[in-house]
């Protein structure tokens, strides 16, 4: 992977945590304390991002930093099964620990069902 692939990846990877939760650009920009341009620029992979920015942004997104290191591959399509994963791990992030537990278990007791 070079240089300008990483940089487009996660760029890629903000816009679409960004549309998932509804942000415009300028809106993600106001909450992380930047210019929507510039973060236009980080998600079109044209800005090398420092450190502490991607910080910013993961925060103004409600995710841990690493989850920006999460995309998939353009090439890659995702299963329809993936997808429903993808949106229940949405729905979950931020919750708190009780309803976490609370989800687990409704989950736990659907998946005995099903076997």
């Amino acid at each position: 992977m070079n240089d300008k692939e990483i940089l487009k990846l996660v760029g890629a990877r903000v816009k679409t945590l960004r549309k998932q939760q509804g942000y415009s650009q300028e809106s993600l920009g106001e909450k992380g304390g930047f210019h929507f341009s510039y973060i236009g620029q980080v998600e079109r992979g044209e800005k090398n991002i420092s450190l502490l920015n991607l910080s910013k942004i993961a925060k103004a997104l409600d995710v841990n930093v690493a989850q920006l290191f999460t995309y998939v591959h353009e090439h890659s399509e995702l299963t329809e099964e993936d997808v429903e994963v993808k949106e229940i791990v949405m729905m979950l992030r931020g919750s708190n620990p009780e309803k976490l537990r609370l989800a687990k278990n409704v989950l736990r007791e659907i998946v005995r069902g099903i076997e």
